[in-house]
């Protein structure tokens, strides 16, 4: 480098330049240092929120796993904001454009933005949690994985099913284990011909016989209607909801051996048919022309 050079460089390092060079580094490192701050504070929130649902069971895992998220992404977001002015930028203008964009962003996606919008009012709201048996959007299972988006459904045959979340809280949700007990509503059908008051010591006997049967609120056993073909009975017995589907099973096979063993008939559909003779019209013969000449 010869003095030509060094004098050209000489000139070009003003104070200036080189008060702002030394700006621009503070500037990188301070952003450096904030957004390591904001990720530890980050990640510090997140955990403290989510362990208070580790320590309390009766806390539900998931809403608190989505408000750590929450939590977290708010202090990214923050610290974000102060690098940004830290290096002079204009938060305002940056805010405007951010959501002009996402204004555009939430027209294109109005479907999967619904779908997050109700996957937050599930998780906020608990219709239903993880392990319960519901009947939502016009499928059924038991729930595996509640997402913001979607949410995982298990059919008692093992086949997974995938349901967004905006077809779930757009519909009617059953939830089946939502309450401790559940009432079992059968109608028993009997013959015209059987006797009705040892039916019903039958069927109140049945009802009494299994430990699983709740005493309160006591069986209740009575005639509903008159069928087309048999004497419709009432039969409600209420269950715990973890043994409802095997009692229902097991009062449906006594119900059926009991019957048959006295002598109480259970009659197939049945339908009368009236056959009508319908009497022969007896019709002149037609003469042709060559026999008429």
């Amino acid at each position: 480098m010869n003095l030509e050079d060094l004098t050209q460089v000489s000139s070009w390092l003003t104070q200036d330049r080189i008060d702002a060079a030394i700006m621009v580094a503070v500037n990188v490192v301070a952003a450096l240092v904030i957004l390591l701050v904001a990720i530890a504070i980050s990640a510090w929130a997140k955990r403290r929120i989510v362990a208070l649902s580790n320590r309390y069971a009766r806390l539900d895992d998931t809403l608190f796993g989505f408000l750590g998220n929450m939590v977290k992404y708010l202090v990214l977001a923050i610290g974000v904001i102060f690098i940004l002015n830290r290096f002079g930028i204009q938060t305002t203008s940056l805010a405007a454009l951010v959501g002009a964009a996402g204004l555009a962003i939430g027209l294109a996606l109005q479907g999967t933005l619904s779908n997050l919008a109700a996957g937050v009012m599930i998780i906020l709201f608990r219709p239903f949690r993880q392990g319960d048996f519901i009947a939502a959007g016009s499928e059924s299972g038991t729930v595996t994985e509640i997402q913001l988006f979607y949410t995982v459904l298990t059919t008692y045959d093992g086949i997974q099913i995938i349901v967004p979340n905006g077809d779930i809280w757009s519909k009617s949700i059953i939830n089946y284990s939502a309450n401790p007990t559940r009432m079992m509503d059968l109608t028993i059908g009997v013959a015209y011909d059987a006797d009705l008051k040892k039916t019903q010591e039958v069927l109140e006997r049945i009802s009494l016989s299994d430990e699983r049967a709740l005493k309160d609120p006591a069986p209740t056993i009575r005639v509903k209607a008159l069928g087309d073909s048999s004497v419709d009975f009432t039969f409600r017995v209420w269950a715990n909801s973890s043994d409802f589907w095997a009692l229902q099973a097991d009062y449906t096979r006594k119900i059926k051996e009991e019957f048959d063993a006295n002598g109480i008939g259970i009659p197939f559909p049945t339908r009368t048919l009236e056959v009508v003779q319908v009497p022969k019209i007896e019709t002149a013969p037609v003469k042709s022309e060559g026999s008429a000449a």
